[in-house]
């Protein structure tokens, strides 16, 4: 069931004019310049040694490194030691590897002050893997606060306290076909006539028969293939879309386990039917390989995606360098996940946290610091076509430019005061803007689970999930093993999970009243 409902926080962003998405064509001018007040100013006539912060992100990109990472380094600080008398060290890992390596930092205590989560804020909460930022705020990010707005800010709150800063884009994501648009011509497919899972087996039977060496799906992330993003009404309830344990459907109050929903079982029979079909990567279970670099070395059609708009393609085109168009495959629907999924943080470990806040809020505010980590060196790594565009060099692209991060432009910080790629509609982030405004929202839209209860069997519960849910998800496992899984997940303790769940959220709701 659908629920229609307006939310605060939407007439906030409508009066701000900046949405977007996680990975659509990076952003336009409307959005707030660098707004460093004078208490910042005042710190670069200190006579105090600038401090060092380290900065994790996570890149789709390859991983730069050498002079082509210090040269970016460099010119941020020119304008961070003057500003906030900050110097940063960049550490952009691979989207694949990027929460093992945040762990590994953590865990060792250094090499990580400010770093964004994962689809995990909560758990990031109670393994006290970050700080509370509640009494710091003010001080020192105050332009990212006013930037991203009170209502967007209590979606990373917990207890009362504030504990990041969510990335400021669209957040209305709808499921997508992206695919290749020459190949989709040539089995005389017309995309429009796409509009849903249902209609897809037929395309990628065509796509088989005609390219029999191409894969008709790739995985969008290791173990997926995205057919979990394309679940209309499922609120995760702070859990991640790849690890989802306790879920509502729908207007549904009543919180489930989510392998027991049919919405999971149907899932689960058409990755079979299209694995056996062989419409998906065999490997697509444990391949690390991107759906960028599979569709960029034309073994593959096409991948099934969440984005916001209607442009992502201009970039993914540019990345690819293969003629990419989408297709929705659903409408978006937005939870408390859907906007804190993406929230920058301090580490509990960061010996300078106010130095950290600070550079924070740079990546908000900032226009020349966030568009030096996303593009890298103007002339070197882009060019600048007009107040909004940019692109790569002549002759040079994404892999071959010294630094790039372009496909993180939906991940740090304010996308809105990003470049946008070369052919990216302007208008498009109008569309942005009405959706984050009319989509349909959960009710539990607000609510955050405390974890910390139930460590253990998050723990147990999360190992069985990862030992059986990228077969069963990408095909490669019969679905004739849910049984098995189901009674697995019950030994672990996902009940617990469930129970303790239902209590918050009921909790919750009696002080909505």
């Amino acid at each position: 069931m659908k629920t229609k409902k307006k939310f605060t926080i939407w007439s906030l962003i409508s009066m701000l004019l900046l949405v977007s998405m996680l990975f659509s064509a990076c952003g336009t001018d409307a959005a707030p310049q660098d707004t460093t007040d004078g208490e910042e100013g005042a710190e670069s006539s200190s006579s105090e040694l600038p401090v060092e912060i380290d900065f994790a992100y996570p890149t789709f990109n390859k991983v730069p490194e050498g002079d082509a990472l210090a040269s970016v380094e460099e010119a941020i600080n020119a304008i961070t030691v003057p500003d906030i008398n900050v110097t940063v060290k960049l550490h952009p890992y691979s989207i694949v590897d990027y929460s093992t390596q945040i762990n590994l930092a953590i865990q060792s205590g250094e090499g990580v002050d400010v770093f964004t989560t994962l689809g995990d804020l909560p758990q990031s909460v109670t393994q006290n893997k970050i700080i509370d930022i509640t009494d710091m705020i003010d001080e020192y990010a105050p332009e990212a606060k006013e930037i991203v707005g009170e209502d967007f800010l209590k979606a990373t709150t917990m207890d009362g306290k504030l504990y990041g800063i969510p990335a400021y884009k669209g957040v209305a994501l709808a499921p997508n076909l992206v695919y290749r648009s020459d190949i989709m011509e040539a089995i005389g497919v017309d995309a429009a006539s796409i509009a849903s899972l249902d209609d897809l087996t037929d395309v990628f039977a065509k796509v088989k028969e005609q390219y029999p060496d191409m894969v008709p799906l790739v995985p969008v992330d290791t173990g997926s293939i995205g057919l979990v993003t394309t679940l209309h009404g499922i609120d995760f309830l702070g859990d991640s879309y790849l690890n989802p344990i306790a879920v509502l459907v729908g207007d549904d109050m009543n919180v489930v386990n989510f392998y027991k929903t049919d919405e999971f079982t149907n899932l689960v029979t058409l990755a079979r039917d299209w694995y056996d079909q062989g419409f998906v990567l065999k490997d697509a279970a444990t391949t690390t390989s991107t759906a960028i670099e599979l569709m960029s070395s034309g073994k593959g059609f096409a991948y099934i995606a969440a984005y916001s708009g209607h442009e992502a393609y201009t970039q993914i085109a540019a990345q690819t360098g293969q003629p990419i168009q989408m297709v929705r495959l659903g409408e978006p629907y937005l939870s408390t996940s859907s906007v804190n999924a993406l929230t920058w943080v301090i580490a509990s470990t960061s010996e300078h946290p106010e130095a950290a806040l600070k550079f924070m809020n740079k990546i908000f505010a900032d226009k020349e610091v966030i568009n030096l980590i996303i593009y890298g060196i103007e002339g070197r790594d882009y060019i600048q076509l007009d107040a909004d565009h940019v692109n790569y060099p002549e002759g040079q692209d994404a892999s071959t430019v010294p630094y790039t991060a372009q496909l993180a432009c939906g991940i740090v910080g304010n996308q809105f005061i990003q470049y946008q790629m070369e052919g990216t509609d302007m208008g498009d982030i109008q569309v942005m803007l009405d959706e984050n405004i009319n989509a349909d929202i959960s009710p539990a839209m607000g609510f955050s689970f405390d974890s910390s209860g139930v460590t253990n069997e998050y723990t147990a519960v999360i190992n069985v999930i990862e030992q059986y849910v990228p077969g069963l998800i990408t095909g490669s496992v019969d679905p004739a093993e849910i049984p098995e899984f189901l009674d697995k997940l019950e030994a672990a303790g996902i009940d617990k999970i469930v129970e303790a769940k239902q209590q918050q959220l009921d909790q919750w709701l009696s002080m909505q009243e």
